[in-house]
């Protein structure tokens, strides 16, 4: 019985595959069409898609273009080919506003962008262009039942570039002394804090603000070190008051001694 059944399985490929190669050498764009759709629906995208892209032009404007430009954009991300269907559900949900399938199409195209989003580390042009078109969709869409992803994706969209810009913050803090500028490290650092004040890396980045001031300060020529040190304390003092119980209290603790001795020499 299991070779009867391997037989018949075998057999249904073969036709398959044959239906497949007789429409892809046809000029019927009808049976491309009809094949096309029977082999989206046994989940061969791949060669639906190569179906797909040969008869797309000549069904532009008819009947069947809506569900066709549909089953091309899925069976584009289906296969991971991010970019296109990206372009192609966009193109979808402009050509076909009113349709049932539109909502899903702007949704699954903006996630396309998602997808594309790289790691932290490498340029976050596709993580923007994500997030301008999560946020597009979720304006046009507030109740939709794709909200709740959509958020999470723009959630996790928007720590990637909180990581990104702290580690670029960081950076610039290691290599202060080296370069010996820590106010580069100073601004970026403050940036950092400007543009994510809810970020879970406050307290590290308020460290290594008052820790880039107090190197500033300490390694200041005489004429500038009071001012520094004295702005130093200040970031002493909003590290503290964000975490009294800061993990870095015992370093900057010493560091903090370390201020207040080199002020009283400006009192004598």
């Amino acid at each position: 019985m299991a070779r009867y059944i391997y037989i018949l399985l075998f057999a249904c490929v073969l036709t398959s595959c044959s239906d497949f190669q007789k429409a892809l050498k046809s000029d019927d764009i009808k049976v491309k069409y009809e094949v096309a759709e029977k082999l989206y629906e046994k989940e061969k995208y791949m060669k639906s898609i190569r179906l797909f892209e040969q008869i797309a032009p000549s069904y532009r404007g008819k009947p069947q273009a809506e569900k066709l430009f549909y089953m091309y954009a899925q069976a584009l991300y289906k296969t991971k080919q991010y970019y296109t269907a990206g372009y192609q559900f966009e193109s979808f949900t402009a050509g076909y506003p009113r349709s049932e399938k539109a909502e899903e199409a702007m949704f699954l195209g903006a996630k396309s962008y998602y997808e594309l989003s790289p790691r932290y580390s490498l340029d976050q042009v596709d993580t923007y262009k994500a997030l301008d078109k999560l946020q597009a969709f979720i304006d046009k869409y507030p109740n939709s039942q794709f909200m709740p992803e959509a958020n999470q994706l723009v959630q996790e969209l928007n720590t990637k570039l909180e990581t990104k810009a702290y580690e670029i913050a960081k950076q610039y803090h290691a290599t202060a002394e080296y370069f010996g500028d820590y106010n580069a490290a100073l601004k970026t650092l403050d940036n950092f804090l400007i543009d994510f004040p809810g970020t879970p890396l406050k307290e590290d980045a308020l460290f290594l603000k008052f820790d880039s001031s107090y190197q500033l300060a300490i390694n200041s020529v005489p004429s500038k070190m009071f001012d520094r040190l004295e702005a130093a304390k200040l970031n002493y003092a909003a590290l503290i008051k964000f975490k009294a119980d800061t993990k870095y209290k015992a370093q900057a603790d010493t560091m903090l001694a370390r201020i207040d001795t080199e002020l009283q020499k400006f009192s004598k």
